[in-house]
């Protein structure tokens, strides 16, 4: 373990304590690791939008707006190379939750992503984005 010096203002200490009672974390090093850490796990603000990618989108609809369904089955079938998989599940008698895996260019995943979740009907959907490279490029191999 490295010992680091950390100037804070007030407010934002008053709100870290918080964060540490809210936790459980025994002590400030310890919430302020955690945060660093979850910090760490969200996307790049760079980022290489050609680039290849897996991911996983989870959205809630309700199935009673008209077409939706449709719509959305349409929608997967028109972007058939993207589409690796989706699991629908009924939550209650109006509202549907679909997590669908996708894969292909970062920018299309994500442009696919917002017209689903921009569809009327839709009431959540969140995105998770995995980087991705062909496995020659991983093992170091120059592609054909």
């Amino acid at each position: 373990m490295q010992r680091v010096t950390v100037t804070i203002d007030d407010e934002l200490m008053s709100a870290l304590d918080l964060y540490m009672e809210a936790g459980g974390h025994q002590n400030r090093s310890e919430a302020v690791r955690d945060l660093v850490r979850a910090g760490l796990l969200k996307e790049p603000k760079v980022d290489d939008d050609a680039r290849n990618c897996v991911a996983a989108l989870v959205y809630v609809y309700d199935h009673e707006t008209r077409q939706l369904s449709k719509k959305l089955v349409h929608d997967h079938h028109s972007h058939a190379d993207m589409s690796i998989a989706t699991l629908h599940v009924h939550l209650d008698e109006a509202s549907c939750l679909e997590v669908s895996l996708l894969k292909g260019r970062k920018s299309e995943v994500e442009h696919f992503a917002s017209h689903l979740i921009g569809e009327r009907g839709v009431r959540y959907g969140q995105l998770v984005v995995v980087p991705a490279q062909p496995e020659d490029e991983e093992k170091g191999a120059t592609p054909a």
